[in-house]
């Protein structure tokens, strides 16, 4: 059904979180830097640093691998932009030496359900695993 993951985690680097309402991509994690900046529940920004353990990363990147992450198309958002709320956008990118994957994803994507549903995944889990790694 999926073909084999392009990318391997011996050359693996970093991955990228970025999330927030339509272009505004205010939350945003960076593995490489650790830097981990949010809007908490008082509507002020804040700014953590928070580090991956390898064991993190590579469930990440097997998870990606199970789903076929790597398969997506790289734009998954609802095109033509509404006068009305801004709906969340996610951007999740994985980098490797040579190459990297990236998605962006609106939250009322309505292309294929089953594509929608691994990305919207891929974004949970590495939200959670950030969240148990800043509660460490």
């Amino acid at each position: 059904m999926f073909k084999n993951a392009p990318f391997r985690f011996a050359d693996f680097e970093s991955i990228v979180l970025k999330y927030g309402d339509g272009d505004n991509l205010i939350n945003q994690f960076n593995s490489k830097t650790g830097v981990y900046q949010f809007v908490n529940v008082r509507d002020s920004v804040i700014v953590d640093t928070v580090r991956l353990r390898k064991d993190d990363l590579q469930y990440l990147h097997g998870k990606a691998t199970q789903l076929g992450f790597w398969n997506l198309p790289d734009d998954m958002t609802s095109g033509a932009p509404d006068m009305t709320e801004p709906v969340a956008r996610f951007y999740l990118q994985f980098n490797y030496k040579e190459k990297s994957k990236e998605v962006t994803l609106d939250a009322d994507f309505d292309g294929n359900t089953k594509m929608r549903d691994v990305a919207k995944t891929m974004v949970d889990e590495t939200m959670r695993v950030l969240q148990d790694a800043r509660s460490r």
